[in-house]
């Protein structure tokens, strides 16, 4: 039997939450208004519903809204899925018009109305308008397709779009310019490339502007988000950070989590980077959060089982424990293509849509987890067993079990009646009663929250 050792002395981060993004799938599903069978709700609200409601979903507290380039609009570059073109807020004549992009908008209204509490307006690629090739990406690697004398023009952009949703009474709390700076955006999706010091400028034009409206006073910048927990994380986050106008809006710093494969092993070790990535900020920012903004499988195929499932909760436990972030968000929430990628999957021929054994582990930590809870202290003495806690509005315990042999555990140094929550091969958030912390079985390739009852 194994034993789980909770020190609810020994505290960590206080965590923020879980969310996912609307990039990709709300344009397309904002519009599908057609009865849901088994709910009878339109699928679009039932969509909401399941990835946001506290009560009826898995309560995702937030959603990053993608705030296009214009690519659809505009109609060049090299964009293979239509899905990955997006509209931006600008009509031909270079206006503001908030008529477009309807139907993501109406899912980002609908994640805030079912329980979103915190939007993040992201942008891949600067309005086609405001890029050098009148693209939404570059037509040469790694080149920069945004002229410094367009900065400007591109954060007074992002700003008014803030500006008038927030005024419509909707928490966008987050805008982050740019996403994945490092790679090279030559086509596919809407991207744009810039090295570390361009960032800092861009961002410090951000600022400069933000300062001037006290209307936004509550709004931040957030980034990098740089696209490998590899490569030049430090190199980007140093510019950002060396700035003290910068600092002044930026309050955490944002990373994605991938770890591509690479042609040798030692740099396939993740956590390791995790390790090293942590005990640099500690050393340099030790006052400055880190959050995770984007992570997907980045494998092909459609996985509905346990097999991403585990993967998807092993990478959330490193990112929380190792990386101690604050905030963990998917990639996407809804996909329609053959890809190992979301939380559910939409089929374009019937307009039906599938739940995935991702999303029922997502639930596990996101509906159990409360805001701002202070993660403890959790160690085992069983190896395969990956344990995380938190106290907050509830005492939560969350236990990975990625092997195919039940295990049983104990919980020390905790006591009361609790509930069980598992998803694993055969369960969906199958909720069973404890009335004790001792020998809780854990099924095999299981994914399991305790919370006391308090």
């Amino acid at each position: 039997m194994a034993v789980i050792s909770v020190d609810l002395k020994k505290e960590y981060q206080s965590f923020e939450g879980f969310g996912a993004s609307g990039a990709w799938w709300a344009q397309l599903v904002g519009g599908w208004e057609h009865s849901d069978p088994v709910s009878g709700m339109a699928v679009r609200d039932r969509i909401s519903q399941l990835l946001f409601s506290k009560d009826k979903g898995i309560a995702l507290r937030t959603y990053r809204y993608n705030l296009g380039g214009g690519s659809k609009e505009a109609g060049n570059g090299k964009f293979p899925n239509p899905l990955r073109r997006a509209e931006c807020f600008l009509n031909e004549k270079g206006e503001p018009d908030f008529t477009k992009d309807k139907n993501a908008v109406y899912m980002m209204r609908k994640a805030v109305n079912d329980g979103a509490e915190e939007l993040i307006f992201f942008v891949n690629s600067p309005p086609v308008c405001f890029t050098k090739n009148g693209k939404a990406h570059s037509d040469t690697a790694g080149r920069e397709n945004l002229p410094k004398k367009n900065y400007r023009k591109f954060a007074n952009y992002c700003l008014d779009v803030a500006q008038h949703f927030i005024s419509e009474g909707l928490p966008v709390k987050y805008l982050s310019p740019v996403n994945e700076p490092l790679w090279v955006w030559t086509g596919g999706q809407e991207g744009c490339h810039y090295r570390p010091r361009s960032v800092r400028k861009v961002f410090e034009v951000f600022a400069e502007e933000l300062e001037k409206r006290p209307n936004l006073k509550g709004l931040k910048l957030s980034g990098a988000e740089n696209g490998d927990i590899r490569w030049f994380n430090k190199s980007y986050t140093r510019q950002l950070l060396k700035s003290p106008m910068v600092r002044k809006y930026l309050d955490s710093v944002d990373v994605h989590s991938y770890c591509l494969p690479a042609p040798f092993k030692f740099l396939n070790n993740r956590t390791a980077y995790l390790k090293r990535f942590r005990k640099w900020m500690d050393k340099h920012y030790p006052e400055i959060p880190v959050k995770m903004s984007e992570w997907t499988h980045m494998k092909g195929g459609r996985d509905y089982g346990m097999d991403s499932a585990l993967e998807m909760a092993r990478v959330m436990y490193e990112d929380i424990s190792i990386l101690h972030v604050t905030s963990w968000q998917h990639w996407i929430a809804v996909s329609e293509v053959d890809y190992c990628d979301g939380l559910i999957y939409i089929n374009l021929e019937d307009k039906s849509f599938e739940l995935t054994k991702r999303y029922f582990a997502t639930g596990n930590f996101s509906k159990y987890v409360s805001h701002m809870a202070k993660r403890v202290e959790a160690k085992t003495d069983d190896p395969d067993i990956l344990p995380l806690a938190f106290k907050g509005e509830n005492t939560v315990v969350i236990l990975i079990n990625p092997t195919a042999e039940e295990k049983t555990v104990t919980i020390n140094n905790l006591s009361g009646s609790a509930r069980l929550i598992v998803t694993d091969d055969n369960k969906n958030l199958e909720e069973t009663p404890l009335s004790s912390l001792e020998n809780i079985k854990l099924t095999p390739r299981s994914v399991n929250t305790v919370v006391l009852n308090e």
